[in-house]
C-alpha cells in the first residue's frame, strides 16, 4: 500500500543569531496558508535527501554549500492530507552565515526566523511542533 502514500522531504533549517537558535518557517501561498520548513514531493527517480536539497533551493533559495547538514538527524512524519496518507522526511541543517538571504518561490508568501517556542506557535500542526521541540532538545544536548 506504500504506492498510495505521498512522499515529501525537506530540511529543518536553523541559524544561530544574537545568542539564539532560530528556525526557518515558510508561509504557504495555498490552502490554509500554513507555516512549515521548506519541503516538497519526491520526484520519480529522486532520493528523499536529494528532494530535501532541491526543494530547499527552490523554495528558500538556499544551496547545500550554505548549510551544515546533520545527515545523522532524520525525522519522518506520517499524517493524512485530505484523506490520503503522507510521509515527510526531514533532515536538520544549520545556515553557515546567519544573515544569508532567503529567496522565496511563488509557493510561499512570507518567511520567519523564530525561536523554538514561537516556531511551535506558528506551526499549527502538532506533528511539526513535536519535531521542532525534538530538534531543539537535540541541539541543546550537543552543546
Amino acid at each position: 500500500m506504500t504506492s498510495n502514500v505521498v512522499v515529501a522531504a525537506g530540511l529543518i533549517i536553523f541559524r544561530r543569531f544574537e545568542n539564539q537558535v532560530q528556525y526557518l518557517l515558510l508561509k504557504a501561498s495555498y490552502g490554509s496558508r500554513h507555516w512549515t520548513p521548506p519541503k516538497g514531493h519526491v520526484d520519480p527517480g529522486e532520493g528523499e535527501f536529494e528532494t530535501a536539497l532541491r526543494e530547499t533551493a527552490e523554495e528558500a533559495g538556499l544551496a547545500k554549500d550554505q548549510m551544515n547538514i546533520y545527515e545523522d538527524y532524520q525525522k519522518t512524519l506520517n499524517y493524512d492530507v485530505r484523506g490520503k496518507p503522507k510521509k515527510v522526511v526531514y533532515w536538520l541543517a544549520e545556515l553557515k552565515k546567519p544573515d544569508d538571504p532567503v529567496t522565496l518561490s511563488e509557493e510561499h508568501t512570507d518567511y520567519k526566523w523564530l525561536p523554538v517556542d514561537k516556531a511551535c506557535d506558528t506551526a499549527r500542526f502538532r506533528e511539526m511542533q513535536n519535531v521542532l521541540c525534538d530538534v531543539d532538545l537535540y541541539l541543546k544536548s550537543r552543546n
